[in-house]
């Protein structure tokens, strides 16, 4: 009986630990897509098609505030950001990775941030996506 009592007791500790982390992510992916609905039009378009495409080529990741621009972590870090160029004063916005990428190539040179303006094309968006998944460890063979 006691047994059966703690694995009860441990059982709803979890459950209310996985709810919390769920609420977590929730406010976090909301969090996200308000800071992209605040950005001037061009960085909204873009930060809304790179929401799509990382979300859709790496669903494991989940998005979060990074530096107060939308970032998109595993496991609490972040692999992958997009930085409005607009809200920087920049001349153009930039996807980034951190080093928790899996990007290393042989070599020892790898970009770890790219330019983005708001007329990439089809082919940009497939390389983002492919990256993406690459960073995520989402390729076959990895």
């Amino acid at each position: 009986m006691r047994e059966r009592a703690a694995e009860l007791k441990t059982q709803a500790r979890r459950g209310r630990a996985a709810e919390k982390a769920a609420q977590r992510a929730a406010a976090d992916a909301a969090d996200v897509l308000a800071k992209i609905d605040a950005m001037p039009d061009g960085d909204r378009a873009l930060a809304r098609r790179v929401h799509e495409v990382v979300t859709t080529a790496a669903p494991d990741l989940a998005p979060k505030l990074y530096y107060g621009q939308p970032g998109y972590a595993r496991e609490g870090k972040v692999v992958c950001f997009f930085r409005s160029g607009q809200v920087d004063k920049l001349r153009y916005s930039t996807f980034g990775f951190s080093p928790e990428a899996d990007l290393d190539e042989a070599g020892g040179l790898w970009a770890t941030s790219y330019a983005l303006t708001t007329d990439a094309d089809e082919a940009t968006w497939e390389r983002v996506g492919e990256l993406v998944a690459r960073a995520a460890g989402n390729t076959p063979g990895r």
